[in-house]
């Protein structure tokens, strides 16, 4: 299963290259034409080059991760988060060290060995490390170097009643929707874009927007899910089991709502089940792709993920499912009504 590999893959902010490699082989027999920028950002293109819209299609290829900063005498490794990893998780967690992929595990202070006012506090990353098993700081240099990345070392696994577990669905889920879509045959012009460094920044999808220069943009995402017992209802932004979650706004993004208008008359018309995402809070790709230019017409389709920038994420395979459906849905709305109904730009007259 696509989405299995690219869970499993490791892919940091910055060091794309293993998820990027498997997108590639996977989507080259079906592309006109296939090339990266000089971030890394990686484009498809698939579709009719010559009739109607082009659209973008935006998935964000990095995960969250660690990154080493220090190798100690005793062999043990000093990291940071490269990203917005939640420090309270990390303890006792394991993980693939660099690219030869070392397993290592993180470490803290035995809790025997707290003070009574430690105990009732969460680690903070000062007050951990990964041990990889090395007997000094020579030996774990064999291994690593500073700058090396850390993933979870977290299998995909099927689970209860149609979930799946794993890592880094944030946001693979996306690229795997994403790839799914540009297996098919479309009549239009499109780009498929998985971009780099989103968890820093929204770094790549800018620049890829600028070069694509679309009509319009689709970004596609995890999002926040916390719909368990006990949750507060102002606290389910998504609900698994409902479908794909369209965004109205986030911290960084209005949508179009011409877009959203599309998206809507593409579900309903197909009988798609899809939610609102009730939450203005995080951001994705659109916060960078809807203000290149002269300004890009963009929306966004999310994926309910729980514990997501977790090392372990739970995701309902039903709402990938009809993710897939819902993206080529719209496009064939597209294909059999290309004019667009956006805000006319040029010159104002009395």
């Amino acid at each position: 299963m696509l989405l299995k590999r690219l869970s499993e893959a490791a892919g940091p902010s910055g060091f794309e290259d293993e998820v990027r490699r498997i997108l590639y082989e996977e989507l080259r027999p079906h592309a006109r034409r296939v090339y990266t920028d000089a971030l890394g950002n990686l484009f498809v293109e698939t579709g009719n080059p010559g009739r109607g819209p082009r659209v973008m299609l935006a998935a964000h290829l990095d995960e969250v991760a660690l990154m080493v900063v220090q190798i100690d005498d005793a062999g043990t490794l000093r990291f940071r988060p490269v990203g917005g990893v939640d420090e309270r998780v990390l303890v006792s967690k394991a993980v693939f060290v660099g690219p030869n992929r070392i397993p290592g595990v993180i470490g803290s202070k035995a809790v025997h060995l707290q003070k009574p006012e430690e105990r009732g506090k969460p680690f903070s990353v000062e007050d951990l490390y990964i041990d990889i098993g090395a007997s000094g700081r020579e030996q774990a240099e064999r291994h690593v170097s500073v700058g090396d990345t850390a993933v979870f070392a977290t299998a995909f696994e099927r689970f209860g009643d149609g979930k799946a577990k794993g890592k880094a669905f944030d946001d693979r889920v996306g690229c795997a929707a994403l790839a799914e879509t540009a297996k098919k045959s479309f009549d239009l012009p499109l780009v498929f874009a998985f971009t780099v460094q989103e968890e820093i920044g929204l770094r790549g999808a800018g620049p890829a927007a600028y070069r694509v220069d679309p009509d319009l943009a689709l970004v596609v995402e995890g999002t926040l899910c916390f719909d368990v017992a006990g949750a507060e209802e102002k606290d389910a932004v998504t609900v698994q089991g409902r479908g794909p979650a369209l965004s109205i706004l986030d911290r960084m993004t209005i949508a179009d709502r011409a877009v959203l208008r599309r998206l809507v008359r593409a579900a309903e018309k197909n009988g798609i089940p899809y939610q609102w995402r009730r939450s203005g809070a995080g951001a994705n790709d659109a916060g960078a792709i809807h203000l290149v230019r002269r300004g890009i017409a963009t929306g966004a389709v999310s994926v309910p993920v729980r514990y997501i920038h977790s090392p372990v994420q739970v995701v309902d395979l039903a709402d990938y499912h009809h993710t897939v459906r819902l993206l080529e849905a719209f496009l064939r709305d597209l294909e059999e009504d290309p004019q667009l109904d956006f805000p006319a730009e040029g010159e104002w007259t009395s």
